[in-house]
């Protein structure tokens, strides 16, 4: 439970800063923009979502059965 905290803690700090740089203006005289920011961004959220799941089903929340 404690590692799954700490990954999910992670990666809604990567989400938050990737979704900062990506919001941020190119500027074309500073450099090349390497990193896909909002791609970034788009995988951390969904990573945390995992992640808030597999903590809710650490805390017995029940599962919806089709």
């Amino acid at each position: 439970m404690t590692s799954t905290l700490a990954l999910t803690a992670v990666t809604l700090a990567i989400t938050v800063f990737a979704g900062w740089r990506g919001a941020r203006p190119w500027d074309p005289t500073q450099s090349v923009r390497m990193a896909p920011w909002r791609f970034i961004m788009v995988m951390g959220g969904a990573a945390t979502f995992v992640l808030l799941i597999h903590i809710g089903a650490l805390l017995g929340v029940p599962q919806r059965t089709y």
